[in-house]
């Protein structure tokens, strides 16, 4: 009963996208919780810089940056920069960088300038054994990372504070910028309970008039995210029942923080018709743990993908998706693997009766567990303060304009055109007031 459940609120869920006839103006519900939090003490000091391959100069998307000996963390955009803020009071602070095919690096942070910092990477040289000579058999690899699920990953409750961000795209201009920083009580991946999720703060910029008649929204916020956490919600894509349904075989392997990494390729068999996935998988070969794992929908089927994210539409206009690509990664630490970050880009494509021109909307939804640590007292959140799976977030945030706002709460670094996006609806907003 549980994995039917589940299934179903994956496939209603995850990123579904509510259209409604008439414009929204912005809710002012959090307001005041906002503006009695929106100062902090600066008891913390920034560092901002990007991540590049060392030979050719090329931004480094999605590497992890964490703070030696605790558990603050923090990834670089689609850009490669990055923007990490660490406590005045930890002593001579060291970051660690690490990247898929690259040799780990650790910069001592009183020797760099903070605001120009440019971490370049080496690929690795290590060779690796060819694949026939590591396994021949990518099924029984994959089910030996799931059984060893329980050794490889947190069996403690965690609290986690993160940073939650959603865009979305209308054509090329950025319509909505959605931020928040929650509080996740992620429960043990041996445990059948769903992860909780409280709201600590969050803010937007949203331009309505853009939109047309249209509000485009993105229904699940955090929890879409959270739900990417196959080895914590593996029913969604890779149960027992559905692996006949994929297709594994071996790519080439690679190395990471001085470690191989076993590379698999999964796709749908040709027996199948539902909407599924493909994509690779990226495990340790030492303890055969998930480190990484960045794939796709098969968005072949326009009608059977469209019913997977469609809540509500226009009755004069067709939708569907064009794209949804995934993106989880995982931490280590002192032997355990915890949920880091993820990252889920969807494009859809509406297609209006008796128009010539069609519209185009992407969106990408992403989050960072920027720091954590066990929740030994299990201080339960009370029932109203718990987000729920159907929640936008869109409708529970407000304000955009306090530069302070995040305080010493780390963030992913915009990309420059976000940064840009936010001027421009902030000037739209204000000509309208």
């Amino acid at each position: 009963m549980k994995k039917t459940i589940l299934t179903n609120q994956f496939q209603s869920i995850l990123l579904s996208v509510l259209f409604l006839f008439i414009s929204i103006a912005p809710t002012l519900a959090l307001s005041d919780q906002l503006n009695s939090i929106a100062g902090v003490t600066e008891n913390y000091s920034e560092y901002k810089g990007v991540v590049v391959d060392r030979k050719t100069g090329s931004p480094l998307s999605f590497a992890n940056l964490r703070v030696e000996g605790t558990n603050i963390s923090t990834v670089s955009n689609s850009e490669g920069q990055f923007l990490i803020k660490i406590a005045n009071d930890i002593v001579n602070p060291k970051i660690t960088v690490s990247f898929i095919g690259y040799k780990y690096k650790t910069i001592t942070l009183a020797d760099v300038n903070p605001e120009m910092l440019r971490i370049e990477m080496e690929p690795t040289a290590i060779e690796l054994p060819a694949i026939s000579v590591i396994s021949k058999d990518a099924d029984l690899l994959i089910q030996k990372v799931m059984d060893k699920k329980g050794e490889n990953y947190s069996n403690e409750q965690t609290q986690m504070t993160a940073f939650y961000r959603e865009t979305i795209k209308k054509n090329r201009s950025y319509v909505s910028l959605s931020e928040a920083v929650v509080e996740i009580f992620k429960q043990p991946y041996l445990s059948y309970k769903s992860d909780i999720v409280k709201l600590y703060k969050a803010r937007k910029k949203a331009d309505y008039a853009r939109l047309d008649t249209v509000t485009f929204k993105l229904q699940g916020g955090p929890f879409n995210s959270l739900y990417l956490d196959i080895m914590k919600y593996p029913e969604l894509i890779f149960t027992k029942d559905m692996m006949k349904n994929y297709e594994f075989t071996f790519d080439r392997s690679t190395h990471m923080d001085n470690k191989m990494i076993y590379v698999l390729d999964f796709i749908q068999r040709e027996n199948t018709t539902e909407p599924l996935y493909f994509g690779k998988l990226y495990i340790d070969a030492e303890n055969f743990a998930l480190k990484s794992a960045v794939f796709n929908l098969n968005v072949s089927n326009k009608e059977l993908a469209s019913e997977m994210f469609i809540l509500k539409k226009p009755y004069n206009a067709i939708v569907y998706p064009t794209v949804a690509t995934y993106r989880i990664d995982y931490l280590e630490r002192d032997g355990k693997w915890y949920y880091g970050y993820s990252r889920i880009e969807l494009g859809l494509k509406i297609n209006w009766k008796k128009k010539l021109f069609n519209t185009g909307y992407h969106s990408i939804i992403e989050m960072a567990v920027t720091d954590w640590e066990v929740n030994t007292e299990k201080n339960p959140v009370v029932p109203k303060e718990r987000m729920r799976p159907s929640v936008v977030i869109s409708d529970e945030a407000t304000g955009f304009s306090d530069p302070d706002f995040w305080g010493e709460y780390n963030v992913i670094e915009p990309e420059k055109s976000i940064e840009s996006a936010i001027k421009k609806i902030q000037k739209q907003l204000e000509k309208k007031k």
